[in-house]
């Protein structure tokens, strides 16, 4: 199922995409609800960005090939990082870079939605608290990164956190192939089974320490590839069984 927050006629509500057609719910999203027969055209609607999440858990170095093109060592146990809420567009939204002549990249990543409040899950329970899953990019500012150390403020300015189109609900995330494309050429192209850490893994250790509530996302990192962003760039994520995440990139 793929679930998708939108705006029709100045009102947002969530609804299931199917056949480019959106069909409302009642309910909540994150407990019960039903399907209405009500079907909106997809060009009738704003895709909005799926969640607006209470928390941005982000992992870095999760898969080798990346940490090689920088020279890291691998983690031994997940290297995790905070991200702005503040941060977090759409599907249909701008990338805004504010900083002239800063290497600002990008990075296609799975994003993990939570769908169930969790602390001190055992891995093999974890995705039982996982709503699903959506296409995300973990826009990045390298000089601040560099600067800083750490990467928090590199990573949380306005715009910075793409995510969508829609979260996949039915979908095994240890096997599916994910590309990043910048004005139609590939850049990243890997899978998930790459991943350092599982999905399972990281839901499980981050909330062995911080409590996880319905609508947290998870950036899970990215592969190798990854590059900077210039003015007027078309910049896709694609995940196997998903979709494809893409935006336009202005800046100075």
């Amino acid at each position: 199922m793929k679930l998708v927050r939108y705006e029709y006629l100045g009102q947002e509500g969530y609804g299931v995409y199917k056949e480019e057609n959106i069909y409302p719910i009642e309910g909540e999203v994150f407990g019960k609800f039903e399907v209405t027969s009500k079907a909106l055209k997809r060009e009738e609607v704003i895709l909005l960005n799926p969640v607006n999440p209470g928390k941005i858990i982000a992992i870095g170095l999760n898969y080798a090939d990346h940490a090689g093109e920088f020279d890291f060592k691998l983690p031994e146990e997940p290297l995790i990082f905070m991200v702005s809420n503040t941060s977090v567009i759409g599907p249909e939204d701008k990338i805004t870079i504010t900083s002239p002549g800063r290497r600002v990249d990008f990075e296609g990543e799975l994003v993990v939605i939570i769908g169930r409040e969790c602390f001190g899950v055992k891995e093999e329970e974890a995705l039982d608290y996982v709503l699903g899953y959506t296409c995300g990019n973990d826009v990045s500012d390298r000089y601040i990164q560099k600067k800083d150390g750490q990467w928090t403020r590199a990573k949380s300015y306005p715009t910075y956190k793409p995510m969508g189109p829609w979260i996949e609900t039915e979908l095994n995330p240890d096997n599916l192939s994910i590309e990043t494309l910048v004005n139609g050429e590939v850049k990243q192209s890997s899978n998930t089974k790459h991943m350092i850490f599982s999905v399972a893994q990281l839901v499980s250790f981050v909330s062995q320490f911080m409590p996880l509530y319905p609508g947290d996302a998870i950036y899970t990192g990215t592969p190798e590839g990854v590059g900077r962003l210039d003015h007027g760039d078309w910049v896709e994520v694609k995940i196997e069984g998903i979709g494809t995440l893409k935006n336009q990139v202005e800046r100075p």
